[in-house]
C-alpha cells in the first residue's frame, strides 16, 4: 500500500486527487494550511464531502500545516514516510499577485524549497508538482508546447512557478530526485475555487449581477475539467521521471534533461472562446448574463491552448469531459451546495 503525501489537500484539485488516490488503494497524507485566501469553510467542506476523511479504513491522515513550517514538515515526513509526493500547495491566482506579491514568494518559492529538502532527505521515489500554463507568458505560438520558450512570464505568480521548475531541475541534477512538473490549464469543476471564472460567473449570473469580461471578451482558454486533471496525475505519480538518453546539451530540450526531470502540459487539448463559455453557463443556469466589457489586464494573456501530445503518448492520457458537460456538472453542484 504505497503512501502519497499531497500538499494543498483541502484545495480544489488536491481534494479530488486525494479521493481518487484513496479509491485507488493508496494511503494518503494530506497537508494544508487552511488559509483565508478564500472562504475556509469551502476547504472544510471538501475534507468532509470530497475526501470523506472518516472512510477508507483510516488510510487518510490530515495535517493543518504551512509549507513554511520546516520542522513541522520534517515531522510529517518522518512519521508518514511517503513513497511519493504531490505538491499542489501554492498561493494561487494571477491577479492577486499584484496585491500581495510576498505571499507568492513565501509559499511558492520558500515553501517549495522546503518540500525539495524533505524529498532530498527522505526516501521519496518521485516528486510531482503543480506548475501552470501561465509560465508561457508572452509567448503567442499556439498550441503551447513544452518545448516552447517560457522566459517571459507576465505575472509574479507565473514567475514563481517557473522558479519551481528550475529549482526542481537543480535538485534532480544534484541529488538524483525524480521530479515532474505539470503545467495546468484553467481547471474547473465541482468544489472549484471562488476566484476562478467558472465560480465567479455562475455566482453572478444566478444572482442577476454583471460579470467582468476582460479584453472585451476576446479571450480563449483551454478549460480542463478537474477529473481529467486527476486521471493524468494518478498515472504520473507512480512513474518516476528518468533521464532523457537523447538529451543534447548543445541543443537542449527544455522539457527533458540528462537529470531525472520532466515537464508536461495537462489540459483538454482544445481552445474555447470565452463568450462560448459564458453562453454555456447561461444555458446551464437558465439565465442571461449581464456583462461588463473591459480592457485587457496586464497579468492576462489573450489565449491558452495546450498541446498534450507528450502526455497522451507517454501516459495514455485522454481528456473525456467536454466543456458543456463540465459546466452543467459545476452548476448542479453550485446550486446544491449553496441551496440556490
Amino acid at each position: 500500500m504505497p503512501t502519497v503525501l499531497v500538499t494543498g489537500a483541502a484545495g480544489f484539485i488536491g481534494a479530488h486527487l486525494c479521493r481518487a488516490l484513496l479509491d485507488g488503494g493508496y494511503r494518503v497524507i494530506g497537508v494544508d494550511n487552511h488559509n483565508d485566501y478564500y472562504d475556509p469553510a469551502l476547504k472544510e467542506a471538501r475534507l468532509t464531502h470530497v475526501i470523506d476523511t472518516g472512510a477508507h479504513d483510516g488510510r487518510y491522515t490530515h495535517h493543518r500545516l504551512d509549507l513554511m513550517d520546516l520542522e513541522g514538515l520534517r515531522a510529517v515526513f518522518k512519521e508518514g514516510a511517503p513513497d511519493y509526493v504531490m505538491n499542489l500547495a501554492a498561493q494561487a491566482g494571477v491577479r492577486y499577485s499584484l496585491e500581495n506579491p510576498f505571499a507568492y514568494v513565501d509559499t511558492n518559492v520558500r515553501g517549495f524549497l522546503n518540500i525539495l529538502e524533505m524529498c532530498r532527505h527522505s526516501d521519496v521515489k518521485h516528486l510531482v508538482y503543480a506548475s501552470t500554463s501561465s509560465v508561457y507568458g508572452a509567448n503567442t505560438a499556439m498550441p503551447y508546447n513544452e518545448e516552447h520558450g517560457v522566459k517571459h512570464p507576465l505575472s509574479l505568480y507565473a514567475a514563481t512557478k517557473l522558479a519551481n521548475e528550475d529549482m526542481a531541475h537543480s535538485y534532480s541534477h544534484l541529488y538524483g530526485i525524480p521530479t515532474t512538473g505539470v503545467r495546468f490549464f484553467t481547471v474547473y469543476g465541482p468544489w472549484g475555487r471562488p476566484d476562478m471564472a467558472m465560480f465567479k460567473f455562475t455566482k453572478a449570473i444566478l444572482e442577476g449581477k454583471p460579470i467582468d469580461l476582460y479584453n472585451y471578451g476576446r479571450h480563449g482558454r483551454d478549460f480542463t475539467y478537474v477529473d481529467d486533471i486527476v486521471q493524468g496525475l494518478i498515472r504520473m505519480i507512480p512513474t518516476p521521471a528518468t533521464p532523457d538518453p537523447t538529451w543534447d546539451a548543445a541543443a537542449p530540450n527544455p522539457s527533458t534533461s540528462a537529470a531525472p526531470w520532466r515537464i508536461y502540459n495537462i489540459g483538454a487539448n482544445a481552445r474555447v472562446d470565452l463568450m462560448d463559455y459564458v453562453q454555456a453557463i447561461e444555458q446551464a443556469t437558465g439565465k442571461t448574463a449581464q456583462t461588463n466589457l473591459l480592457p485587457m489586464q496586464a497579468t492576462d494573456v489573450p489565449d491558452t491552448y495546450a498541446d498534450v501530445t507528450k502526455l497522451i503518448t507517454e501516459f495514455d492520457y485522454t481528456p473525456t469531459v467536454m466543456v458543456n458537460e463540465g459546466i452543467e456538472r459545476f452548476v448542479a453542484w453550485y446550486r446544491d451546495f449553496y441551496k440556490i
